[in-house]
């Protein structure tokens, strides 16, 4: 059975009109991990259900029948190091990687997903549009203008679009540099008919996303999907998640959760809530005791992350009733130093109550997400997260632990984009894994080298499109990215400049056209309570 012919569609597609236009959609990954991303199953479903449009999906390893004259070509990308992909796409369908190669007979390549809307400039020259923000209501105000300018020439088609809001054309920004291995001297739009900025567009409605497929060849089989909330209302400095998506929104328990739950529910019995922290909704209770109806003990449901202080015995028997072993709570450090200086709002009581209640509710396994390298952070602070994974340990005998830990990755549009890593966050990664591995405790770090990575693609500019041309034929190892900063010596920054360096709040940042939810004034202010913060911790 082909990867198409499993799905099971919970909307109806439209009959394409006869001048439909001709869009590939594509997931720049396997179809396996594509079709378990909402967000591209939604925007999938959107295109599909208007008759003015003829969709095919693409894949790295699959497609749908493919029309051999595309007049747009669209990926939805919700990880960096995917770009590969999208430039081995593009060349499969015989289109330059770069726009600026492109002619009046190729399609318009557009972009969007979580990488582009919080910072794109990395691989700008390779689109030639990037819709910033939330889909509900840019995708069709990007078609319908599309429609009015669909037989024009490819600029005026461009000038007219770049009118749209969220709607982002790069080749319409020139950015000047102070020097060529230096900071940024101005973004300027090329011409005064488009705007300065770009402002992201955030869809405000209790309505929020839900799974429009349910398949056995998903990553995460047979899982239904539902957006409980978007954004987070912690806003702990680092957090792209929260930062990127504000202002916190829920949905609507009676006229969009518990509909969206039935009518997912009528076709497979695997549930997952997703949201940046699922249990602040606001009716999470009375959704949870819906959801303990006997009419779905045989559904198994999973929760993408909680808030820590809301894990209570009763949401750990209802996830154990539901075959789910293990929950997920995201504590930053051992160190109440640490968590004031993110403005993570934890104590380590509760996260011990947190395991406790997940013990007596149950479950039999509790990950803990930590990070290390963040700004402030001293070695006795990771020592603190030791101390602290012991504690729990002692207190819910017999639960399995897991601690995954990162290293800090400054994120464009959140107060900490001005940091770089920190290079000790290796050796402290290290250390986590001497001192926690003989307690017993699954100790799963993430690669620092992957960070590093990370770092110079969430901070880069569009001179790295040069880079990641030269890196795609090198491989995506750390080792690839430092031979090609090499080669490209004198012409480019180095990748301290992108990776390590901290910056000035003065200095132009590769995004300053982009308006996201916060203006940098805003962002400014979070960034001075957080080093007064440590300034102060600092000094007791």
């Amino acid at each position: 059975m082909t990867a198409f012919a499993a799905e099971k569609l919970l909307f109806t597609p439209a009959t394409p009109d006869i001048d439909a236009i001709q869009t590939i959609f594509a997931f720049p990954n396997e179809y396996t991990v594509g079709i378990t991303s909402l967000g591209y199953q939604v925007v999938w479903a959107t295109l599909a259900m208007r008759s003015d449009m003829a969709v095919s999906r693409l894949f790295t390893d699959t497609h749908e029948q493919l029309p051999r004259s595309p007049e747009l070509v669209g990926f939805s990308c919700s990880w960096e190091l995917d770009y590969v992909n999208i430039l081995n796409l593009l060349e499969s369908l015989r289109i330059p990687v770069r726009a600026t190669n492109r002619n009046e007979n190729h399609p318009l390549v557009f972009g969007g997903g979580t990488v582009f809307s919080a910072n794109p400039e990395p691989f700008a020259d390779f689109f030639d549009i990037i819709l910033l923000g939330d889909g509900e209501n840019l995708l069709g105000n990007f078609l319908d203008a599309y429609k009015q300018v669909r037989n024009a020439d490819k600029k005026t088609q461009l000038i007219h679009l770049a009118q749209i809001p969220g709607v982002y054309i790069p080749s319409l920004y020139e950015v000047t540099y102070n020097d060529r291995t230096s900071d940024i001297k101005s973004i300027q739009p090329v011409t005064n008919a488009i705007p300065s900025y770009v402002d992201k567009q955030t869809y405000r409605g209790n309505v929020l996303s839900a799974s429009t497929v349910v398949t056995e060849k998903a990553a995460w089989e047979n899982i239904y999907m539902v957006e409980v909330v978007r954004s987070c209302p912690e806003m702990c400095r680092f957090c792209l998640a929260s930062y990127l998506t504000l202002p916190f929104r829920t949905a609507s328990l009676e006229s969009s959760l518990i509909p969206a739950i039935e009518r997912g529910l009528a076709v497979t019995n695997r549930l997952g809530l997703l949201g940046a922290s699922v249990t602040q909704h606001p009716e999470f209770a009375t959704l949870l005791d819906y959801l303990s109806k006997p009419q779905y003990d045989n559904v198994r449901l999973s929760i993408a992350s909680v808030r820590t202080n809301t894990v209570t015995q009763k949401l750990a028997e209802t996830l154990a009733k539901r075959d789910t072993r293990s929950l997920t709570i995201a504590v930053e450090s051992g160190s109440p130093r640490i968590r004031q200086i993110v403005n993570k709002k934890l104590t380590n009581d509760e996260i011990i109550t947190a395991a406790i209640n997940a013990k007596a509710g149950g479950l039999s396994a509790l990950k803990l997400y930590g990070m290390v390298g963040v700004p402030g952070e001293e070695l006795e602070d990771v020592e603190q997260t030791v101390a602290m994974m012991r504690s729990i340990k002692k207190a819910a005998p017999g639960l399995r632990l897991t601690f995954g830990c990162s290293t800090f990755v400054p994120k464009a549009h959140t107060p900490f984009q001005w940091f770089g890593v920190n290079p000790q966050a290796e050796k402290r990664l290290q250390l986590l894994q001497k001192q926690l591995k003989p307690q017993g405790i699954n100790f799963r770090p993430e690669s620092y080298n992957w960070s590093v990575i990370q770092a110079l693609l969430s901070r880069g500019d569009r001179r790295l499109s040069y880079l990641l041309e030269l890196t795609r034929h090198y491989g995506d190892t750390l080792g690839s990215y430092r031979r090609a900063f090499k080669e490209l010596r004198g012409k480019i920054p180095e990748m301290d400049f992108y990776v390590y360096q901290t910056w000035s709040v003065e200095q132009i940042l590769p995004w300053e056209h982009l308006q996201i939810a916060l203006p940098k004034s805003t962002l400014i202010k979070h960034l001075a309570t957080a080093e007064s913060e440590y300034s102060l911790l600092a000094a007791r």
